[in-house]
């Protein structure tokens, strides 16, 4: 009887262990493979691998991932491609909803609405993703490449966007996030950070966009006052596609030919960055513009630092029919367009008395950038010239942000 009781136990643990492993799932080209790479999504268990092997997989259906701690991998951003090109329907072509998911080595081409969304994470990882449309720049483009939303932990290595009518890879609402080692062209904005905490984007490539890199704050959105967020080792170049967003966007006042904007954020950090060949402007520094019944929502940038970035020239195709920065910038430097402009507006309160030190513009060395700003006050009196340009106003002490570092799960 004990020697039974022995080996019932010990093939007990033999089944639970083979269980307990992980396991990869392969999934082949084949006549039905929506059916077969949805089915392995849902039955995975968690630490499970689903393996898309080389091939144009046509799906006409989204995708979602509801399991923790899967991967779904491909053999490589130009050898695994789903194609949603005859999507008939769903929001995305992949919906992912649970924590610790890892994406990649894989394609999302032709979404019929986002390529890539992803709410409400704890830990995810795009590595060696490409969302594109490949049709070109066009408003009937789906509006995300890679669309993290509401998440903590997010992770973007190594990934290409293109042709989204938003953005190529936009972070949404979130905390705790690296973008590195990506390439966004030929989108409405190549990156973008909106209403996020604690961002570090670097070593990538922002080229053939409306606007390279944009990080935003906005109101009427549950999380807001977006802060800390380092932009840096960067290149942003020849931005200059004309804008094809949707009638309505926020994102369709962007002018073409922008380097990085900045708007309504406190603590952003901005150096090492190439920057040029942009038809407008190479960084724009602005307030939210626009009226808003959000009481909570404080419009003005803050603590802004610019430092040891590389210019070289850029405005000189201002796009005068998007929104009014540029129509605004081109008229106030009588045509020559800065390297580095804010828009001077601030609060009444600071207007008057002043703003604290610790949330003033601060500039460090950018070799020969030029600088405007605009004195809102003398910009009310026409009697008075609004421009500033004298760079040396702006220097002080950088301080530099904290590098971000990833949570523990709770």
């Amino acid at each position: 009887m004990i020697k039974f009781l022995k080996l019932f136990n010990f093939s007990f643990l033999i089944f639970i262990s083979f269980f307990s492993y992980s396991k990869t799932i392969t999934i082949y080209p084949s006549a039905d493979p929506y059916t077969e790479i949805q089915e392995a999504l849902i039955l995975a268990n968690p630490g499970d691998i689903v393996h898309i092997s080389e091939g144009f997989y046509k799906l006409e259906d989204s995708l979602s991932i509801d399991i923790d701690n899967l991967t779904l991998q491909g053999d490589g951003i130009n050898k695994t491609i789903l194609s949603f090109k005859d999507q008939m329907s769903g929001a995305q072509g992949l919906s992912v909803t649970s924590d610790g998911v890892t994406l990649q080595d894989f394609a999302v081409e032709d979404a019929k609405g986002d390529a890539i969304k992803v709410k409400g994470v704890h830990g995810i990882s795009f590595i060696r993703v490409r969302t594109e449309w490949t049709n070109g720049p066009d408003e009937l483009n789906g509006a995300y490449g890679l669309y993290p939303v509401e998440s903590k932990n997010v992770l973007i290595d190594s990934c290409v966007a293109i042709g989204a009518s938003d953005a190529g890879i936009y972070v949404g609402q979130s905390e705790n996030i690296i973008v590195k080692n990506s390439r966004a062209e030929f989108n409405v904005a190549g990156i973008e950070i909106e209403n996020s905490y604690y961002a570090d984007v670097f070593d990538n490539h922002a080229e053939n966009n409306t606007g390279g890199i944009l990080v935003f704050d906005l109101p009427d959105i549950p999380q807001q006052g977006g802060h800390h967020v380092r932009v840096f080792r960067n290149k942003s170049i020849n931005n200059n596609t004309d804008n094809f967003a949707p009638e309505g966007n926020i994102v369709g006042e962007v002018p073409r030919g922008t380097g990085i904007i900045i708007q309504a954020n406190s603590h952003v950090e901005i150096f090492e960055n190439d920057i040029g060949g942009n038809d407008t402007v190479n960084i724009a520094i602005v307030t939210y513009g626009y009226e808003t019944e959000d009481k909570n929502y404080y419009p003005h940038p803050r603590a802004i630092q610019v430092h040891n970035n590389r210019f070289t020239k850029s405005g000189n195709n201002p796009d005068l029919e998007t929104g009014e920065l540029a129509k605004i910038l081109y008229e106030l430097s009588d045509k020559n367009m800065p390297d580095i402009f804010w828009d001077g507006i601030l609060p009444m309160k600071q207007i008057i008395f002043g703003q604290p030190d610790n949330e003033k513009l601060i500039l460090g060395d950018n070799g020969s950038a030029t600088f405007l700003t605009i004195n809102p006050i003398k910009y009310m009196l026409p009697i008075f010239n609004p421009v500033e340009i004298d760079y040396d106003n702006y220097r002080g002490t950088i301080t530099p942000l904290p590098e971000v570092k990833f949570s523990d799960y709770k």
